[in-house]
């Protein structure tokens, strides 16, 4: 799993930066541009119930592969679409693929860790991703040389690539979950709903989805792009956008191979407060840089931030769960709600960025992140509840 997300990453951040790019040479808004991030995020959101019903059906790794190939072929169509609305489709189509494979490998990674290294297991997996995003803005801007259409190609490739690398080395596992998925336990929503941890997830969750998943991914790169046309610095501004996401990028993965395991001692809710008020401020004064290495600054401190977040609210996730139980609905509707934040972040902030300016389209995100800091600090901490019990707040050491 820790390859495949590896191989993922590259791809993903081969074509993040472009991406918005892309779409804006056929003629479109600012706000069109960020419905391309919006539509791949709708569909996501659309297809995550039905994701989680899979993963019981099917298994969880069945269900990462046929995700990883949906993917791969909507960035093959992607490559090639001739018109703006067909590339909407394309790219839409490709979050179907996108929930199946994330709430698999969540659905996967929460039943397999044990709770005592549960932080350290999701730091491995996150660190994966984060190490290919590191190179693959990079070598996305190095790709453009061979003209736009090759990245899409290369990030279609990798994924077929690393549905491969799960279809043979998980092999066991897939046949040993065919005879016991029928008989695992099944945590609901309705249980996971009466912890307050579950809920302040979802309001973190939404926060990221909206700052990191929707806004960097469609308004940074055409911040950095246009912003500091004429500047003098010593790589144009189209390459700057590529840069930024690698900042951004470095800074997740710096903070991860250093602090994500220390929540499995710390607890999950002071990494995920401090990440969220880091990145929030980081994110908030973006629209105020003044030259591109306050951007890049800013990236890397935002990056951090969001380093600190993600493995601390997947561990808590799983903690909730609970080792050895389908959380599957658990997981897809934490999903929803972050893609919820990833459609209506990037459109929010297109409509800011046309009327407004770069700098409300920054502030209001950077808003959102510190607010679901508050849902967090009101939260029970998940470590030290027992791992199969949603309200009734059990220590380790008593189960």
């Amino acid at each position: 799993m820790i390859v495949s997300a590896f191989i993922i990453a590259i791809g993903f951040g081969i074509v993040s930066p472009i991406l918005p790019q892309y779409a804006s040479d056929f003629g479109v808004s600012a706000m069109a541009v960020s419905a391309v991030v919006s539509a791949f995020g709708l569909f996501r959101l659309i297809f995550a119930p039905a994701s989680g019903k899979l993963t019981h059906v099917l298994g969880e790794t069945p269900v990462y592969v046929i995700g990883l190939l949906i993917v791969a072929a909507s960035m093959i169509a992607t490559a090639y679409a001739p018109t703006y609305e067909l590339l909407l489709l394309f790219r839409a189509l490709g979050g179907i693929g996108s929930t199946f494979f994330t709430v698999a490998a969540m659905t996967f990674l929460a039943r397999k860790s044990p709770p005592h290294i549960r932080g350290r297991v999701m730091g491995a997996y996150a660190s994966a991703f984060l190490i290919g995003n590191v190179a693959g803005p990079v070598l996305g801007s190095a790709l453009l040389i061979f003209g736009q259409r090759v990245p899409f190609l290369v990030y279609g490739a990798a994924l077929v690539a690393a549905a491969g690398v799960v279809f043979f080395i998980l092999r066991k596992s897939r046949l040993e979950d065919r005879k016991t998925k029928d008989n695992r336990e099944r945590a609901s929503v309705k249980e996971a709903l009466g912890n307050g941890s579950y809920r302040a997830a979802l309001a973190s969750g939404f926060a990221n989805g909206w700052a990191t998943f929707g806004l960097r991914n469609s308004v940074v790169p055409l911040f950095a792009a246009s912003a500091f046309v004429g500047t003098s610095w010593f790589i144009d501004s189209g390459q700057l956008a590529g840069i930024a996401l690698a900042c951004f990028a470095l800074g997740n993965v710096a903070i991860v191979l250093t602090l994500a395991k220390r929540s499995d001692s710390w607890g999950r809710r002071p990494p995920i407060i401090v990440g969220l008020l880091t990145a929030g401020v980081a994110t908030g004064a973006l629209g105020f840089s003044p030259e591109p290495w306050v951007l890049l600054l800013l990236s890397l401190i935002g990056g951090a931030g969001t380093g600190l977040i993600v493995p601390a609210q997947q561990a808590a996730l799983g903690d909730i769960v609970g080792e050895g139980r389908n959380g599957g609905t658990v997981i897809s509707t934490f999903q929803m709600v972050q893609d919820l934040g990833g459609i209506i972040g990037p459109l929010l902030a297109g409509l800011l960025v046309d009327h407004g300016g770069y700098t409300w389209a920054f502030g209001l995100a950077g808003l959102i992140l510190m607010l679901a800091a508050g849902a967090w600090v009101v939260a029970p901490e998940t470590l030290v509840r027992k791992n199969r019990n949603f309200g009734n707040g059990k220590n380790l050491e008593e189960s």
